[in-house]
């Protein structure tokens, strides 16, 4: 497949990724930095608003058996005869809740590294991972189960966030 048709379909799928995350959020921001708290500043790829308070998240698209834990430095991909390995998703992820955190003190931060459906954990989930089908579903229901002021609380400090995330 010649590179530009990959890229196509890349940017494509990351579109889809984005409107699913809208309609199961109340709001949202991509793809920003705010400050770390030391100094400097960290990216974040999503926050959602929800009933639950701010949701951050990292998607990580890949394909085949995802082998992992909460413990484990290292985690490992099997596809198609074929292994890969990364870096725990979950120290960076950590690292970004704690930055939205400490400009949203009242308000409620999870944070998940979020995986395409493509990948599979078939000896089991780490803490703060989902399979993107599943936390969109939740989230999709406790959205229209939420009543009208039931973000009240969470808007102003939301609205702060909005204001101090530089927006790549």
């Amino acid at each position: 497949m010649p590179v530009h048709t990959w890229v196509a379909l890349r940017l494509r799928a990351r579109g889809s990724i984005d409107r699913k995350l809208r309609k199961a959020a109340n709001d949202i921001l991509m793809n920003f930095l705010v400050p770390d708290g030391i100094g400097s500043e960290i990216h974040v790829q999503y926050a959602l608003l929800t009933s639950r308070g701010v949701i951050i998240m990292d998607i990580r698209d890949v394909r085949g058996h995802v082998f992992g834990s909460d413990a484990m430095e290292e985690w490992t991909v099997l596809a198609d005869q074929r292994l890969f390995t990364f870096s725990n998703p979950q120290h960076a992820l950590f690292d970004r809740m704690a930055a939205v955190k400490r400009l949203l003190p009242d308000v409620p931060v999870e944070g998940f590294v979020v995986f395409t459906n493509r990948a599979e954990f078939s000896k089991g989930q780490p803490t703060h991972v989902r399979i993107m089908d599943g936390l969109l579903e939740e989230l999709q229901i406790e959205k229209k189960e939420l009543p009208v002021d039931a973000l009240d609380e969470y808007r102003s400090q939301w609205d702060q966030l909005c204001e101090e995330a530089v927006v790549k």
